[in-house]
């Protein structure tokens, strides 16, 4: 029997996807270059149609199994209602896994964070109060931009700002991956197998050089967890219950380690049953609803 790779099959459904129509933002800056180096190099904002500022920022990194996507496709729409609750909204592009390998990707989120509390003052940013949001891979690298702050090996000084820290007070993880090498066995336990993501061209494989069993250390250090310290901003971690793609194990131990070392204040974890990747159900008005309390939460309600 030919092997089905679900990856493909849900390019069309999820990632290969159309531009937004954000014509009805009246203010906003698209195409701004955060960095020099590379085609990838660039951010759009958003502000409120009102007030001067500066407002808090949801950083937006898009998904796509770290090879495809854009800042600019419709998944940025639901985020966009954050204008209305006093939020700024910045969407990076960064180099795909066709363009560079790990820690690229992150190099660049990191980088474009820098950019924005270098030029905060400039587009009425508050960089004292800054989330990052990423769904499926970007839930990966949301997770992993506020864990890896100190982590110098994911900083290239080359990218500009360098004076600048990169930390953010909050993150939001919607169904992003972990362990890549347990993906596999999880969807098969789950009855979603046979998965693809240990092959030589899965998505994790060509986002780290190489099959992911072959390369356990770049596995580890591409796992959120590795990274788990007492000083973490708080996470909001999202998973679909019926995920065909990123199974919900990869949440559920993402979390069963966050209980272990770190204060239950510090992680909020929901798991939306009936639903699947990239699924309608997160972004109905009730569970945006939810992501923007927890961000009004440790974005509002704090000094800095």
């Amino acid at each position: 029997m030919k092997h089905i790779n679900k990856f493909e099959n849900l390019k069309e459904k999820f990632f290969d996807i159309p531009s937004a129509d954000v014509s009805h933002v009246k203010r906003k800056w698209l195409d701004l270059p955060y960095a020099e180096l590379y085609p990838a190099h660039f951010l759009d904002i958003y502000l409120p149609e009102e007030g001067s500022g500066p407002f808090p920022v949801i950083v937006h990194i898009h998904g796509g199994g770290f090879e495809i996507g854009d800042k600019r496709d419709i998944h940025i729409l639901p985020l966009l209602k954050g204008l209305e609750r006093g939020y700024s909204i910045v969407s990076v592009n960064y180099r795909l896994s066709g363009e560079a390998k790990f820690p690229a990707g992150l190099q660049d989120i990191k980088a474009a964070i820098r950019w924005i509390k270098a030029n905060s003052k400039t587009y009425h940013l508050d960089e004292n109060h800054i989330a990052v949001f990423g769904g499926s891979s970007g839930g990966n690298y949301a997770a992993m931009v506020s864990l890896t702050d100190q982590v110098i090996e994911f900083d290239d000084i080359n990218l500009n700002n360098s004076e600048y820290p990169c930390n953010v007070q909050a993150a939001v993880d919607w169904f992003g991956p972990t362990d890549f090498l347990k993906m596999d066995d999880q969807l098969a336990d789950n009855g979603f197998g046979p998965g693809h993501h240990n092959e030589v061209d899965s998505p994790e494989s060509k986002y780290l050089g190489g099959k992911i069993s072959d390369l356990p250390l770049q596995v580890e250090l591409a796992n959120p967890m590795t990274y788990i310290h007492e000083k973490m901003p708080p996470i909001l971690i999202q998973h679909g219950r019926l995920d065909t793609l990123v199974p919900v194990q990869q949440s559920m131990i993402f979390v069963e380690k966050l209980q272990k070392y770190v204060s239950k204040d510090l992680f909020e974890f929901d798991i939306l049953e009936g639903a699947g990747h990239g699924d309608p159900l997160f972004e109905t008005d009730e569970n945006m609803e939810r992501v923007f309390t927890f961000l009004d939460k440790h974005l509002k309600n704090t000094t800095g």
